[in-house]
């Protein structure tokens, strides 16, 4: 990954595995005509790898896993379920897909974009669920923005 490339912020938290899958599978929901933020905080305290908002509302999860150690290590994702309509998992090509539960949709990403393999059930949010995601979005979504037109401005604000 190059310094260089301006759609390639990375935070520290992934592997460059992982952030090869995060920037292939964003550019995928991008192209579905959805909009996208990683590393979401969720009102669990956890935070979802990329929460995705669509045009009329839909809210997806995708769950990053860059190895099976890294799927088999992890315990929360189950709980991702209660803040979305869909959930996904997103891995590469080499990631061992029979240990995927098939209750959750799955996209295979490089650096470059993804293919939908399997799509996921749909799980229609609660409206005040609904309304409590998107705000947590939509904030965090506006105070990055703001942080990168005025750095400093927004350190101390919660997303």
């Amino acid at each position: 990954m190059s310094k260089s490339d301006p759609l390639e912020i990375l935070d520290g938290r992934q592997s460059e595995q992982a952030a090869a899958i995060q920037r292939g599978a964003c550019r995928f929901l991008c192209a579905l005509g959805h909009s996208v933020v990683t590393e979401l905080s969720l009102s669990t305290g956890h935070r979802a790898d990329i929460v995705s908002l669509g045009r009329t509302g839909e809210l997806w999860i995708v769950e990053i896993k860059s190895s099976l150690a890294d799927f088999q290590a992890d315990s929360k994702w189950p709980e991702y379920r209660g803040h979305c309509d869909r959930l996904f998992f997103a891995v590469a090509s080499d990631f061992p897909l029979d240990v995927l539960p098939d209750e959750t949709g799955l996209i295979l990403a490089d650096r470059f974009g993804a293919e939908l393999m399997r799509e996921a059930p749909e799980h229609k949010l609660a409206g005040g669920t609904r309304k409590a995601v998107t705000l947590r979005f939509a904030r965090a979504a506006a105070l990055r923005l703001h942080g990168h037109m005025d750095p400093g401005v927004t350190s101390g604000f919660q997303e």
